[in-house]
């Protein structure tokens, strides 16, 4: 079979994603997980695990309600209880849930509605009742998040709820030919992204607008859902506060970005760092190492290799100024990309050395690192998503980073451009002639010696 080609549309001239492969491979596989364990059915409310199970969505309004849900028995094929008319586009438009099994169902909107109402019980007499006419009543139903009203009311029914998590992880951490190419194209629609950010930034542009601009860039492109996008600069950028504001950017500042969108579902978890018309040393060196720790980590990326290996390439949180893992966590960092942008596998110091996972052909994972500079407020964050591939991985994160990027037009003196490696306080600059009664721009070295790569915006 040849490499698969990518593009938001379906084309009857090319072999692109199949979505009826894709739901039926996705379903058979944890169909088949269910059929080995000790669990008579699961019943899921988290969103990513109905779509997973049952191809049905309405929407990223709904992802934190819990009030739509699945039940796969043993055996059988799932039925999905949904908004009202909701149910009723699906018995419309999805014909994979025929023979009645896409019905109008609600829980208590968490706990919006009073428990006199008895949306609990409502449901949890739904559930029994399929089991019961299958014969599953008296079976495990394993749950992976839960109102506690619902929760309740299901063991009050007499039926022994546990966790299925970890069984919904297992199926999905390993990706299907056409999850791969949904989660390719969504990374292909961040490099684009990233595109127009390097070319819009400059000083006085706030962080919030950026935010915007990365808003539409994607979705015009065709993203269903962007997730968030980081946008952390200057000062803000150590201790990484995890959120953005509206401080306008300036000259020398960092400036780095995490964008996390869905394309069909399939997620993007995206670092990228830039220095505005300028970096300073302290910078460039905090890049360098940046990069360091997360090409070591990639290299060690093969099948059958572990997360307890990768991150034993990793600083040790007291490295980098902070006092124990736990403090430090998500800095050096990685995770399993899929319907979600946490999945398994994790890479952490935190857990991974004393309890390490397999790396597996056909695993995606993000891996993203973070380092401090010297100056005591700038930072990098480099992040790439990647392929487990037969013999090593396949980087499909593809906005340049292998150097620091310089954003924004270079400043023209009457002697030329001003390199583009300066220390982000002016006077730092020059170099004082006494004699001429002069201060002139410092030469130093060439900044392409130096470290921050030659490339500029606009």
């Amino acid at each position: 079979m040849g490499l698969p080609t990518y593009g938001t549309m379906a084309v009857d001239w090319e072999e692109r994603v199949r979505f009826d492969r894709l739901r039926e491979e996705r379903l058979a596989r944890i169909s088949g997980l269910l059929a080995e364990s000790s669990m008579g059915a699961l019943l899921c409310f988290d969103m990513t695990n109905i779509r997973y199970i049952t191809a049905t969505h309405i929407g990223t309004w709904a992802q934190d309600k819990l009030n739509r849900f699945c039940l796969l028995p043993q055996g059988e094929p799932p039925i999905m209880w949904d908004f009202g008319s909701a149910a009723r586009h699906h018995q419309l438009y999805n014909p994979w849930l025929s023979d009645g099994r896409s019905r109008a169902g609600i829980s208590t909107l968490r706990g919006a509605m009073s428990p006199e109402s008895g949306r609990a019980e409502d449901v949890a007499n739904k559930i029994r009742t399929e089991l019961a006419q299958r014969g599953l009543e008296n079976e495990p139903v394993g749950v992976d998040a839960i109102e506690p009203a619902v929760l309740f009311a299901l063991q009050k029914a007499g039926l022994e709820i546990v966790d299925c998590q970890q069984l919904m992880q297992q199926a999905r951490v390993i990706k299907t030919r056409d999850e791969i190419s949904l989660l390719n194209q969504a990374c292909a629609m961040v490099d684009a992204a990233y595109e127009e950010l390097y070319r819009a930034m400059r000083p006085g542009m706030r962080e919030n607008e950026c935010v915007g601009l990365v808003n539409k860039v994607l979705y015009d492109m065709g993203s269903e859902f962007v997730e968030g996008v980081n946008a952390i600069s200057g000062e803000r950028c150590n201790p990484h506060p995890h959120v953005y504001t509206d401080r306008a950017l300036r000259p020398g500042d960092p400036a780095y970005f995490d964008i996390l969108h869905s394309f069909m579902g399939y997620r993007t978890c995206y670092y990228r760092t830039f220095a505005v018309a300028s970096g300073s040393r302290a910078l460039v060196d905090a890049y360098k190492r940046c990069r360091y720790y997360l090409d070591a980590a990639i290299a060690l990326i093969k099948p059958g290799a572990s997360t307890g290996e990768v991150v034993s390439v990793w600083p040790k949180a007291q490295e980098f100024g902070f006092p124990d893992e736990e403090a430090a966590f998500a800095l050096q960092f990685g995770h399993g990309v899929g319907l979600s942008i946490w999945e398994k596998p994790i890479f952490s110091r935190l857990v991974s050395l004393e309890h390490p996972e397999e790396i597996r052909e056909g695993m995606v994972f993000a891996l993203e690192t973070f380092w401090p500079a010297s100056d005591g407020w700038s930072a990098a964050r480099i992040e790439e998503q990647l392929v487990v591939t037969a013999n090593g991985c396949e980087v499909i994160t593809r906005f340049p980073a292998e150097d620091l990027v310089i954003a924004g037009k270079p400043y023209y003196t009457v002697g030329g451009s001003l390199p583009l490696e300066r220390e982000v306080t002016s006077e730092r600059n020059t170099v004082l002639d006494h004699g001429a009664l002069e201060a002139a721009p410092a030469n130093g070295r060439p900044a392409g010696d130096r470290g921050a790569t030659l490339a500029m915006g606009g």
